[in-house]
């Protein structure tokens, strides 16, 4: 077996979701830029927050209202998908070059490696989730044109007893790719169908049944509650061992820190951001 290879391991704690996303696109630049090595960032959201993949309306897909009324920030992604509430959850944001050895060009080819990672982790509590082919995608019922991340598993997503463990979004930048992944380990059910807007149509005991049919979270299958802490712990060694890294903790350096503030005044703290120029300038 070769040498491990190092990658930077940042655990950030609680933030900000502006300031989360604008850290997230600093690193992304640091690392096309070949000053750090590839970098796997674990961090949690205060106040709990709502976030937009790249593409989506604001007004169509979240019900800002809502946010409102539970404290709930809202921020868009830079990566893509669908909308995600971040709570009680673990969150990473893994950010890699596609030419070093251990990811290529292919989205979905780096979707499925992190994906096997993500496998190996859950067997440590003794699930054991499929990767989603893709051929299913045309089964989430009415959940399927609507907002809400977890409800419609795509390709090489994390699927348990038909509901999808893991929310995964991608932004490719320079030879270099950030993937987002959130893995719930409580949800509520009833304030996401409020704040994600599941089936405008439909009333809200009917949403929160389908959505129970589709969405997972991990406590829901444990006896005994496991907690964020030991989720990420676990989530670090199966990162590792599945790309044979390893970890050199680590901060975010000055300049990564001096980036992030400026992305975030400049765009982050705006939920309509994305009509702004430069934002990834080449």
């Amino acid at each position: 077996m070769s040498a491990p290879r190092r990658w930077r391991l940042l655990n950030s704690g609680y933030q900000t979701g502006a300031f989360n996303m604008a850290l997230d696109q600093a690193i992304l630049e640091s690392v096309a830029a070949g000053m750090v090595p590839p970098t796997f960032r674990l961090y949690r959201w205060q106040p709990a927050t709502v976030t937009l993949g790249y593409g989506q309306n604001a007004e169509h897909s979240v019900n800002l209202e809502a946010c409102r009324e539970f404290n709930y920030d809202v921020v868009r992604r830079c990566t893509g998908g669908r909308a995600v509430l971040h709570d009680h959850e673990v969150t990473y944001a893994l950010i890699a070059s596609e030419s070093g050895g251990d990811f290529g060009c292919s989205t979905l080819e780096n979707y499925r490696l992190i994906a096997e990672a993500l496998q190996e982790a859950f067997s440590y509590f003794g699930f054991f989730p499929t990767l989603q082919s893709g051929r299913d995608r045309g089964r989430a019922g009415d959940l399927s044109g609507q907002s809400v991340c977890f409800a419609v598993p795509a390709q090489y997503e994390l699927v348990l007893n038909g509901c999808k463990m893991v929310g995964s979004a991608q932004r490719r930048w320079q030879g270099t790719f950030l993937q987002h992944g959130s893995i719930p380990l409580e949800l509520n059910l009833a304030k996401l169908s409020r704040v994600l807007r599941p089936g405008a149509a439909a009333d809200s005991v009917t949403i929160n049944d389908r959505l129970a049919q589709r969405v997972g979270w991990i406590n829901r299958w444990l006896a005994e509650p496991t907690t964020v802490d030991r989720v990420e712990t676990v989530l670090q060694q199966a990162i590792a061992t599945k790309f044979n890294v390893q970890w050199h903790v680590d901060e975010p350096s000055p300049d990564e820190l001096r980036r992030a503030t400026e992305l975030q005044a400049s765009h982050y703290s705006e939920l309509n951001w994305k009509g702004k120029p430069a934002l990834f300038a080449q």
